[in-house]
């Protein structure tokens, strides 16, 4: 039996930020594809939430959720591109005590093998505050299945070899 094997898996508690000016409950596909695939890998949605394109609103949220001790992730889509409104790395990444640079630039690279040049329109983000992970992922229906799929499934997995995010855990608060 392989060591990957003999690893139990640690269910998490993660939090979903759907951000948008347009989107609710019955249009969000984003939000809905992202809670899916969490449950299905067998994590908890512990909370979902749409707000909009506002940079204090997504602040404002994101804070609650790293000051709650049972949630361990939040990933967030939406408010990652270039336009005017778009303000999600403006509104967390304050938040950051450490930024992940390899996310974004991992995303954007599996991204441009899926939609070309295209992929330098992201401004996707990821980090770590008050020992939770927070993931910031564009607003697609295909860039958070790209980001779960052939990211987040295996980094928040225990049982991912040789190493991945759930096992740092413990640590995150270190000083």
């Amino acid at each position: 039996m392989s060591e990957q094997k003999q690893r139990e898996f640690i269910p998490l508690n993660i939090a979903i930020l759907v951000i948008s000016d347009t989107r609710d409950e019955t249009t969000d596909k984003s939000g809905k594809l992202l809670v899916e695939r969490l449950l299905t890998t067998g994590h908890k949605a512990y909370a979902k939430k749409i707000v909009p394109d506002d940079i204090s609103r997504i602040r404002e949220c994101v804070s609650v959720w790293i000051a709650d001790e049972n949630i361990q992730a939040v990933i967030s889509t939406g408010g990652t591109g270039v336009t005017g409104r778009d303000g999600t790395p403006e509104a967390v990444k304050p938040l950051f005590e450490k930024e992940i640079e390899g996310f974004g630039e991992l995303f954007r690279s599996i991204s441009y093998q899926e939609i070309g040049t295209s992929s330098l329109q992201s401004r996707a983000i990821a980090g770590v505050a008050n020992g939770t992970y927070i993931f910031c992922l564009p607003g697609s229906s295909g860039a958070c299945a790209t980001a779960w799929d052939k990211i987040l499934a295996q980094q928040l997995d225990y049982r991912t070899r040789p190493c991945n995010l759930v096992e740092l855990m413990p640590r995150l608060r270190e000083q």
